[in-house]
């Protein structure tokens, strides 16, 4: 099948369609129940996503259920650290845990293990070999500083600082740890193209934690360094930037990187990102997960502004953050229905 008949790729190419293409970030995940049940058969979730039959399943889930435009590869960004040699855990209700933490220990320390990775890979291969010809196949990886906040801390934080303080006061060490990811980010969404991705989303979910000029060495710079490595080896494979809480330094990021495609969180009015953006990119997003929690009349008025919003830009609807546990089925169901107009 032609790209161009995939509503989502032709998007990210920049081809406006009648009705936006639609998918939702971790919509293979905890609110469906085919999720849910095989998870429980499995064990931790880092199993779960080592488990390339598994993981494949649970890709494939949501487009069994809901017939997306794009299926997005289940696996998780701390791979990476994981692949670079760091021990990786997750603790039941706690979340990720890595060690040694790098505001402890030197990142020279760690002895690289990328075999690690060969599980995504194969997991890739199983989901293109299965998905429907219309469904497009997003893959992805965290963004370097998203990355570097849990490589340093050891585990998430709500403030980053850690990662902040180590960028500070110690640039060299910090920019090393920058480089390492970026190197390896290249290597393991190139292996995810091979395999048969046709589009990847860096996610840089912590963009928001920094200064402007922070923000400018240590989200733009680095993620236009994977854009343009990735771009010599794959010049037709969209790129997807998606700079969470970047808000009024989503124009720069947007020059700066170099994306094919722009996503925005839920904060970020979206007839502002059509005012400001640089003209005709695709943008991606953005309704408040919680507005998909709450259904009924605020969720058709959210879902009205957005579609309302981008009456000339390619546009891929779509949430501003990952989908929640507690989402009901029924109004996913209701939002593909009111996106598509059926």
């Amino acid at each position: 099948m032609k790209a161009s008949s995939k509503s989502l790729l032709a998007t990210l190419r920049g081809v406006r369609q009648e009705r936006p293409a639609l998918w939702l970030m971790r919509q293979a995940g905890r609110y469906l129940p085919e999720y849910r049940a095989l998870r429980a058969t499995k064990g931790g979730f880092l199993e779960l996503c080592y488990d390339p039959e598994a993981a494949a399943e649970v890709t494939l889930q949501p487009i069994r259920r809901f017939g997306f435009d794009g299926a997005i590869l289940f696996s998780d960004i701390l791979v990476v650290p994981h692949a670079l040699g760091q021990r990786l855990w997750f603790e039941t209700g706690e979340g990720p845990r890595l060690a040694p933490p790098l505001v402890d220990s030197a990142l020279a320390s760690l002895e690289a293990a990328p075999e690690r990775l060969d599980a995504v890979y194969a997991t890739v291969a199983r989901v293109a070999a299965a998905l429907p010809p219309q469904t497009s196949f997003l893959g992805f990886a965290g963004s370097p500083w998203t990355v570097a906040t849990y490589m340093v801390a050891g585990q998430g934080s709500k403030d980053q600082a850690a990662a902040r303080r180590m960028a500070l006061s110690d640039p060299a060490a910090f920019g090393a740890i920058i480089d390492a990811i970026v190197d390896l980010s290249v290597t393991y969404l190139s292996g995810q193209i091979e395999q048969g991705v046709e589009a990847v989303q860096l996610f840089d979910s912590w963009a928001g934690s920094l200064s402007p000029a922070e923000f400018e060495r240590w989200v733009i710079a680095p993620n236009a360094e994977i854009v343009r490595q990735l771009k010599a080896l794959h010049p037709d494979t969209p790129i997807i930037g998606f700079p969470k809480g970047a808000g009024g330094k989503l124009a720069a990021y947007a020059r700066g990187v170099g994306a094919d495609a722009i996503g925005l969180d839920e904060t970020v009015d979206p007839a502002w990102a059509n005012e400001d953006l640089p003209d005709h990119l695709p943008v991606q997003g953005n309704l408040d997960p919680l507005a998909l929690v709450a259904g009924g009349p605020a969720l058709d008025a959210a879902i009205d502004r957005i579609l309302a919003a981008f009456p000339e830009r390619p546009h891929i609807f779509n949430l501003g953050h990952g989908i929640v546990p507690d989402t009901p089925i029924a109004h996913v169901e209701h939002l593909i229905r009111r996106v598509r107009g059926e």
